[in-house]
């Protein structure tokens, strides 16, 4: 399966698995009287379009390179990513506003048995958390991560709908808004977590260097080949699940220009056969005196 199946198969995991829960959260926290669980709800729903967000950048980011976009279409990822990132702020603000407005009007206790659907919720969101985790360390997908966080955010306010719910049974009549305090607090948590995400595809956007294990990797792998003296400058760029190159190679001086070209591109085919996720790779001779 290639990266570009793996993460559409996650993406459509992630699209079934909010779609229902936000209908058992919604209908959960209507007939269970919380509020922190239709807040929940509400995230869930967000969720669903940011999936499917996700779904449509992974797609076109993975088109292949055309006349006008010689380096492929990678950084559609990124910038879906920060669209992902305001699906995300715009659920922790509603939620804040709703939670606000909550605190300050009576209500009924919530149900008890609220618990046990957040109990099972907390469990599946985790769980769909680290699934889609890990498909995005696999496939180097920055969107994908920031779905992945999706449901980790999601397991927090869960968490806290959780604990302001066990507060408003335990100490019953006048803490009825444990549930709504909750649910405030797991926005924030929902604003640090859309910085989280939004952070790393800025910096691929920027192109910001991060990645010196890759960096070591092709080091070590162009001096296998014969012929390669050493290596100098490396400049990594990451688009989309590809990361794309420009190093420069030593060779001996004395070779004639066939050769260094000859050699350049026997080292381009190495690089890319033997670290699958390399994309453009340039290859700049230096002479070794």
């Amino acid at each position: 399966m290639t990266n570009e199946q793996t993460a559409i198969k996650a993406t459509y995991f992630s699209i079934i698995g909010n779609t229902s829960l936000a209908l058992i959260k919604g209908l959960a926290g209507f007939f269970g009287n919380s509020y922190a669980l239709l807040a929940d709800a509400i995230e869930s729903t967000t969720d669903i379009f940011a999936s499917f967000l996700v779904l449509f950048g992974i797609k076109y980011s993975n088109r292949p390179a055309d006349e006008n976009h010689p380096y492929g279409h990678g950084r559609a990822e990124p910038l879906i990513t920060f669209l992902v990132v305001g699906f995300l702020i715009t659920s922790a603000t509603i939620i804040a506003y709703e939670s606000i407005l909550n605190i300050g009007t009576p209500h009924d206790l919530p149900k008890s048995w609220t618990l046990i659907v957040l109990a099972l919720i907390i469990l599946w969101k985790e769980y769909s958390f680290q699934k889609v985790m890990k498909k995005s360390i696999i496939t180097n997908s920055s969107s994908l991560k920031a779905d992945a966080w999706h449901h980790r955010s999601d397991a927090i306010t869960s968490v806290a709908a959780f604990i302001g719910i066990s507060i408003a049974l335990i100490l019953g009549k006048g803490y009825e808004s444990a549930d709504d305090w909750a649910a405030l607090l797991a926005s924030f948590f929902i604003l640090y977590n859309s910085y989280m995400i939004f952070r790393p595809a800025l910096g691929e956007i920027m192109d910001e260097h991060r990645y010196d294990d890759l960096v070591e990797n092709i080091r070590q792998e162009s001096l296998k080949v014969d012929g390669i003296i050493g290596t100098e400058k490396c400049f990594i760029r990451k688009a989309g699940m590809k990361y794309h190159v420009d190093l420069h190679a030593i060779v001996d001086a004395k070779i004639s220009v066939k050769e260094g070209h000859d050699l350049a591109h026997k080292l381009k085919d190495t690089l890319r056969s033997k670290i699958l996720e390399l994309g453009h790779v340039l290859i700049h001779i230096e002479p070794n005196e």
